[in-house]
């Protein structure tokens, strides 16, 4: 019987660990690292991954595994792949290479996802010095729509988070890495850089990153790339000094290219919360975006907790991810699978209960279709940043009103997220003007 459809050349047991699976997943962007598969330029081929903790983050109902993760061990890559041009010659050094994402989805059995933040001592999250604890969300899906039993009253379409895509660094370019934050770590400040060998998420966003895209793009690199399920490539050779510029002291610098794609969730009505670079404390920061983004969502939070949802919660609407999402590696290509599930922005605002709890909120704009945005950052000293959450999503009316905000039983909805305690010994940030 003829096979229809894109060839499988990575394939994953979801009821395997990554160091199980019938060909090596990896965890580093390094050029030395061999390639797996093979596929020619044209070819739509199927790419599996596993999530990014390689299954130690589950679907069971509690915050321990997320506590006590391994960092050191996450994000794990399927490939790398090996691309052929028309003329049978392998993507080079300096070639373009264009990769379109052709479909995503989670591999059949393993249709959940979570949303999640992690200890404060263990990596942490964005405003871990809010919400120092360890928190999960599980979601689940019906087609397109993905709905929490943790964060009640909220349900989206959800696109799935194209992941990690990337080409594998030349020598050169892993040591220009390792140099630059190595200077960082020497002058005491925070890097990722674990010496040979990027971790996948650090170098991703110079080899073409960590893409909160919708489903086509384009991806410029060094080498040669790999794709993700359902993926087509084409080479263009000598296409990375044809078409882009360097933006550093080394035709090594630049940056990739990105075509969105057609597939995203339709929203007409909007709220939209307002930072600008100015901290808890009232300190002025001069055009710092970071800064204004906190404020952005800070506010978000404590708005959206007025109705009914935990803090945790709503943070963790906005960092949900699902179960897959490859990656593209150069001459030495990686794709990845991913068991986070986000929908289509890079930035989400948390969703929460009706008697929104701090947490609730915190991990619904984790994967909600929230828009963050630098808004401004010519009027100095003020950068500004915004988020904006649709109101669709929520089966209450979120809006402000002549009345004062819904009281009583029926706006008071339970479970809350999955919560360990915090150990630790740092202090937490408060807003004294918060509502709670």
């Amino acid at each position: 019987m003829a096979f229809y459809g894109p060839r499988l050349v990575v394939p994953i047991d979801v009821k395997k660990k990554p160091w199980e699976q019938k060909l090596p997943l990896h965890n580093r962007w390094h050029p030395n690292i061999p390639p797996v598969a093979e596929v020619a330029a044209g070819e739509v081929f199927r790419v599996e991954m596993v999530d990014f903790s390689g299954g130690g983050i589950t679907k069971e109902y509690t915050a321990e595994d997320i506590k006590y993760f391994d960092p050191s061990i996450a994000h794990y890559l399927s490939g790398p792949i090996r691309i052929l041009g028309t003329d049978g010659i392998p993507a080079q050094p300096g070639d373009l290479l264009v990769v379109e994402i052709c479909n995503l989805g989670p591999l059949p059995g393993d249709e959940w996802g979570f949303t999640a933040t992690f200890d404060r001592e263990n990596g942490g999250c964005f405003l871990t010095d809010h919400f120092p604890s360890a928190t999960k969300a599980i979601w689940y899906f019906e087609g397109i729509y993905a709905y929490s039993p943790h964060i009640p009253g909220v349900r989206f379409p959800a696109l799935i988070h194209s992941g990690l895509v990337g080409t594998a660094p030349p020598m050169e370019l892993l040591n220009i890495w390792n140099a630059r934050q190595r200077e960082l770590e020497e002058n005491g400040l925070k890097s990722k850089s674990q010496g040979d060998g990027e971790i996948s998420l650090c170098g991703a966003i110079e080899m073409s990153g960590f893409l909160e895209l919708k489903y086509k793009f384009h991806i410029s690199s060094l080498n040669v790339t790999i794709s993700k399920p359902g993926a087509l490539c084409e080479i263009i050779r000598g296409g990375m000094k044809e078409y882009l510029t360097p933006m550093g002291p080394t035709p090594l610098h630049v940056n990739p290219i990105f075509e969105t794609g057609l597939i995203e969730p339709r929203f007409s009505e909007w709220l939209v919360f307002e930072g600008i670079s100015v901290d808890e404390s009232g300190k002025q920061h001069y055009l710092d975006a970071t800064v204004a983004y906190k404020p952005a969502v800070l506010n978000a939070i404590d708005y959206l907790s007025k109705f009914g949802y935990s803090k945790e919660q709503v943070f963790d609407l906005s960092l949900y991810h699902i179960d897959d999402s490859p990656q593209t590696h150069n001459h030495k290509h990686t794709p990845r699978h991913r068991k986070t599930c986000l929908p289509k922005y890079i930035i989400v605002v948390f969703h929460t209960d009706m008697a929104y709890v701090i947490y609730q909120s915190y991990l619904l704009l984790s994967c909600c279709p929230c828009e963050g945005r630098i808004s401004g950052i010519v009027d100095s000293p003020n950068a500004v940043a915004t988020i904006a959450i649709p109101t669709s999503i929520f089966d209450q009316d979120i809006r402000p009103k002549e009345n004062k905000v819904p009281v009583g039983p029926w706006i008071v909805r339970k479970p809350d997220v999955l919560k360990c305690t915090y150990d630790g010994n740092l202090p937490t940030t408060r807003n004294p003007s918060s509502a709670t």
